[in-house]
């Protein structure tokens, strides 16, 4: 009797933790949502206060002209930040951003074409990976070519194209959407098994897996897009097979994750798995782990050993073992002191959003030898199987993931200063901002966490039915 009647105290008390977290969280995001959407609008030129300056759609990396100096735009943050306004456009029905979108499409069209270190409009440069915001090419030593970006930049257009098929715009996607997006695609196709620099611009290698699994989401939905306006692209199909055979390579079995890079010389466990698969997440492929998806065994488990990673090294963060803390880019981090990053840690939480919402659709959730210890963090009893939604243990494992996810966006509010401005990082020790300051990905991340929370499901690109015959 005392033992149940202790079991139903602990029980009430953890019920009551989560609706006090749960409240925490909703407050934040009703705030920080409207502050995270201006801080996306405002880094974009012309007119935006953060813009500096810039060209008309010219999305700015952050107004930080000096340690560090992110007054640029980026081919990579430009093509994920004007994704959510695509989004936005596409499904949220926001008629006010069509003109933002297609000054952005205006403005790629331009650095497509414009000569750069990295080479000219079919001889490479489209692997630029950064210009000046006043649409010319930035001539400095860097880490190029970067060759993720003309994937991005392809799903994000071909995103926006097919929400104009059906419409009176047949002839925009067809004569300004689609050179544009071949371009990115043919460059893909050339250059994808070929040196480039990691997203975080530091690792030079054969292959980088978030480059690796965009780039085959983008060859996969460019075979459809370029059917659609007439164009077989019949490479597309047959280079999207070659790369997702490569993309397989990138798992370490034995350690449970995915390296982030062909070499390195580091652990290998970094936010650049997490970020590949919410960025190509597709809930009609369910929990496929052949294409990463964000519920599938193979990403659950490397979640898990990415967080873990990050125990015991900020002294910031709470202490528990399956609490939900701040994460960085990668445990051997120096970059600015090294420290945890608002978008590693919403990337967290929104591909266990993501995670919750394919599980809702698909009915069950399947517990395999590779995902075992990440569902043992939320009941010591669970075992491999495959459990209804009827069932009780479907019950306790969702309703426990979704606490902690919105413990990774509580722990974000903690450390989110009171104007609801976003950095790119957080001081270790003392919680405050660090680095550049309004980064325009930062915001991103916030609305796409935000949004995954409330169940958003992109557009398809065709993950379903895929597989890899290697």
């Amino acid at each position: 009797m005392a033992f149940t009647i202790t079991a139903s105290l602990v029980a009430i008390g953890l019920a009551a933790f989560a609706k006090a977290q749960s409240s925490t969280v909703e407050a934040y995001i009703s705030s920080e949502s409207p502050i995270a959407q201006a801080g996306i609008l405002a880094a974009i030129g012309p007119d935006g206060e953060n813009s500096g300056g810039a060209a008309a759609g010219v999305i700015v990396a952050s107004p930080s002209d000096s340690d560090p100096d992110y007054l640029y735009t980026w081919t990579r943050d430009a093509a994920l930040v004007s994704r959510v306004l695509v989004d936005q456009f596409t499904q949220g029905g926001d008629s006010s951003l069509q003109s933002v979108i297609e000054s952005y499409v205006s403005a790629q069209d331009t650095l497509q074409h414009l000569d750069n270190p990295s080479g000219g409009y079919d001889s490479g440069g489209l692997g630029e990976p950064k210009f000046n915001i006043d649409l010319t090419a930035f001539t400095d030593a860097w880490g190029r070519p970067q060759t993720d970006g003309p994937a991005l930049r392809a799903l994000t257009l071909i995103t926006y194209g097919n929400s104009l098929q059906s419409g009176d715009n047949s002839s925009y996607v067809t004569d300004t959407l689609w050179p544009i997006i071949k371009a990115d695609l043919d460059y893909v196709v050339q250059y994808w098994n070929q040196q480039t620099f990691d997203l975080w611009e530091e690792v030079q290698s054969s292959g980088s897996f978030f480059t690796t699994v965009v780039q085959h989401a983008a060859l996969r939905q460019g075979v459809s897009f370029a059917s659609a306006v007439g164009d077989d692209g019949p490479s597309y199909s047959s280079a999207a097979d070659s790369v997702l055979c490569t993309a397989q390579s990138f798992w370490n079995e034995d350690g449970g994750y995915f390296n982030a890079n062909q070499g390195g010389g580091r652990s290998g466990i970094d936010n650049n798995a997490v970020l590949a698969s919410i960025h190509t997440f597709d809930v009609e492929a369910g929990c496929d782990s052949n294409t990463f998806q964000p519920c599938s065994d193979r990403a659950l488990s490397n979640l898990k050993v990415y967080v873990d990673s990050f125990r015991g090294l900020y002294s910031i963060n709470p202490t528990g073992d399956t609490d939900a803390i701040l994460t960085g880019r990668y445990k051997e981090d120096s970059y600015q002191g090294g420290n945890p990053w608002y978008l590693n840690t919403f990337a967290v939480a929104e591909q266990l959003y993501d995670a919750l919402t394919t599980w809702d659709q698909v009915g069950s959730i399947d517990v395999t030898s590779t995902s075992l210890a990440f569902f043992q963090q939320f009941s010591d009893s669970i075992a491999e199987g495959s459990y209804d939604s009827s069932s009780d243990e479907y019950s306790t494992l969702t309703s426990a993931i979704h606490d902690w996810a919105d413990g990774f966006i509580e722990i974000i509010a903690n450390y989110t200063p009171s104007d609801g401005s976003l950095a790119e990082q957080i001081k270790k020790d003392s919680g405050e901002p660090a680095s550049a300051l309004d980064l325009t990905w930062s915001y991103a991340s916030a609305v796409t966490a935000f949004n995954a929370r409330d169940g958003f499901v992109p557009a398809s690109w065709g993950a379903a039915n895929v597989t890899a015959s290697c």
